[in-house]
């Protein structure tokens, strides 16, 4: 069978029939680059979760890693989260972990946070002594509460995400902080968990990632899910599997070669000197999670130090996903945006053996996936049927390129289904796993795409100049604002 076929010359300008030509190619070699690559990490993958040492229970957690576990900031900035920061709260209180402590950073929120919090916490004004070892936008005032004396909650003018960031880490007296948005929730030995890579090797772990999990038809009480549900409408149930597929697959096999490029900024930990040393959270990016360890990445492999950044599976935050496709599509666009930022302030470190796996693995699979491949695969979506019908690609190869795209890309998500199913047990109901393997099929058909689509217009953004956050609006945890 011929790939391509030939045109007639009196068809097209031999131009025009050279660039479609060539522009086929580039499209369906990069759409089978990063299929390979996502089969392979599939693969790894599975290999990694069958040898993990998975702690069964809480008790279990409790007796054999509270004994090494270092004491720990939580750090959570908060901008107009008035729906969720209560419970947020509550289930930080509630951690089975031997010493932390809670400060929450309220970012010069316009809505009720602030307000929400001293009432539901009787905060009182307080004096906190800090050194500022990065900088931040002013604080304003901090509070503590008579009732919660590991909580601290320090309002401050509005300066973005890593601005705040860079507040907490000042206020913050602890060796390592934990970073979890204001709209998440810990499960109470989450953290426990998180931190065991740090336990294990404490001289070269400098962050850990857990895993983030969708809230969104779970029932929430007294800042815990009590009961994990699935939504009732389509769109948070896309991205359960997304979010199975990007935490299960990719990050995990990352963090097997000291290559992962990202760290959730719903909930990372972090070794507050390392940070300190590599200048703190970046101001004036939208994507400060992948930027802080790209800079960490940057600055050991410069100074040719010895660390470790791990992904560890099994302990979850759950959040609560947009359920409108706007706030979806803001989301996604400022994520791209935050991609191409840290990606280009980095850029030297593409390709270069100076690096290590970072510059000659990690970085080459951020150009491929997050750089070329969203414009790529959003052309192909015009140019490769144009080429079909114009006669450039032969109808055989058009339609087993077609089927194989989409077998790829279910196999990808139902293979990440089956090792949550296989490894974690996260999803307690038959039903429920039925559920969500047809979402696997069907994400392929639409919501992929219209995903591509949000990424283009987020490039398109960034060469503008963009630096816009885009407004979540959130709806609260289910039962979260009856019964709290």
């Amino acid at each position: 069978m011929s790939v391509f076929s030939s045109l007639s010359t009196d068809a097209l300008p031999s131009y025009v029939a050279a660039t479609a030509w060539w522009a086929s190619v580039v499209i369906l070699g990069t759409g089978a680059m990063q299929n390979l690559l996502a089969m392979l990490q599939l693969g790894l993958a599975f290999n990694v979760l069958r040898r993990w040492r998975l702690v069964p229970n809480a008790v279990r957690a409790w007796r054999q890693l509270s004994d090494t576990s270092l004491p720990i900031s939580l750090l959570v900035p908060a901008y107009n989260e008035d729906a969720t920061v209560v419970a947020n709260v509550r289930s930080m209180l509630a951690l089975h972990y031997p010493r932390f402590e809670i400060i929450v950073i309220n970012d010069g929120s316009n809505d009720a946070t602030l307000q929400t919090l001293i009432e539901n916490y009787d905060l009182r004004p307080t004096v906190r002594v800090y050194e500022e070892e990065v900088p931040h936008q002013p604080i304003k005032a901090v509070y503590g509460s008579p009732n919660f004396p590991n909580l601290i909650v320090v309002d401050k003018e509005n300066g973005g995400k890593a601005d705040a960031l860079n507040a907490g880490i000042n206020m913050s007296r602890l060796p390592m902080f934990c970073v979890v948005d204001a709209d998440s929730i810990l499960e109470a030995d989450s953290l426990l968990r998180a931190v065991q890579p740090f336990s294990e090797d404490p001289d070269r772990v400098i962050a850990v990632g857990g895993t983030i999990r969708i809230a969104n038809g779970s029932t929430v009480h007294g800042g815990r899910v009590v009961s994990v549900g699935l939504p009732n409408t389509l769109l948070p149930l896309f991205q359960i599997v997304e979010y199975l597929r990007a935490f299960l697959i990719a990050r995990l096999a990352w963090s097997e070669f000291n290559a992962l490029m990202l760290i959730s900024g719903a909930f990372g930990i972090f070794k507050r000197n390392a940070v300190l040393a590599a200048g703190g959270y970046s101001h004036g990016t939208v994507g400060e999670d992948m930027e802080i360890i790209l800079k960490l990445h940057r600055y050991m492999r410069e100074r040719g130090e010895d660390y470790v950044i791990r992904f560890v599976p099994d302990p979850v935050c759950w959040t609560e996903a947009p359920e409108r496709l706007g706030m979806l599509g803001s989301q996604r666009k400022r994520w791209q945006r935050g991609a191409l930022e840290s990606f280009f302030k980095h850029i030297r470190m593409l390709f270069n053996p100076r690096f290590g796996v970072v510059g000659l693995i990690g970085f080459p699979y951020v150009l491929l996936f997050d750089v070329i491949g969203p414009p790529i695969e959003v052309l192909g979506y015009f140019l490769i049927p144009v080429s079909w019908y114009f006669g450039f690609l032969s109808p055989e190869f058009f339609a087993a390129y077609l089927a194989l795209t989409f077998a790829w890309g279910i196999t990808i998500s139902v293979g990440a289904l089956l090792l949550e199913e296989m490894e974690l047990k996260r999803i307690p109901k038959a039903r429920h796993v039925v559920l969500l393997g047809f979402i696997a099929v069907l994400e392929n058909f639409g919501y992929r795409q219209i995903n591509n689509l949000w990424r283009v217009v987020g490039y398109w953004q960034f060469l503008r100049g963009s630096k816009e956050w885009g407004r979540m609006t959130r709806a609260g945890f289910q039962q979260a604002r009856t019964r709290e």
